[in-house]
């Protein structure tokens, strides 16, 4: 899972203060863990996007370093949570619930 963020972004600090912290010992972080790109760093090599990517924070979900699903913007744990399972249930990263 690549994070999108940059430097001021309070829904970026929002997340890392209620997720960060429980994203690497969930099923969710085990199966992609958590590389962050800071949106006006040039993109690696190893990374493909399908877009652009204009709101922080960005979640993108990748498979062989290429997008297959992205959560633009944080709006809170519940609704984050919500759309991590659906993104990931329909890219088969982990069975449904």
């Amino acid at each position: 899972m690549v994070m999108v963020e940059q430097v001021g972004c309070a829904y970026c600090a929002r997340w890392d203060a209620e997720v960060a912290p429980i994203w690497p010992k969930t099923p969710e972080g085990q199966a992609a863990p958590l590389r962050r790109i800071d949106l006006h760093a040039t993109l690696p090599e190893d990374v493909h996007l399908a877009g652009p990517v204009i709101f922080t924070p960005t979640f993108i979900l990748t498979r062989d370093g290429a997008e297959v699903g992205r959560i633009e913007g944080y709006a809170g744990d519940d609704l984050f949570w919500w759309m991590v399972g659906s993104l990931f249930t329909a890219h088969g990263v982990l069975p449904a619930p």
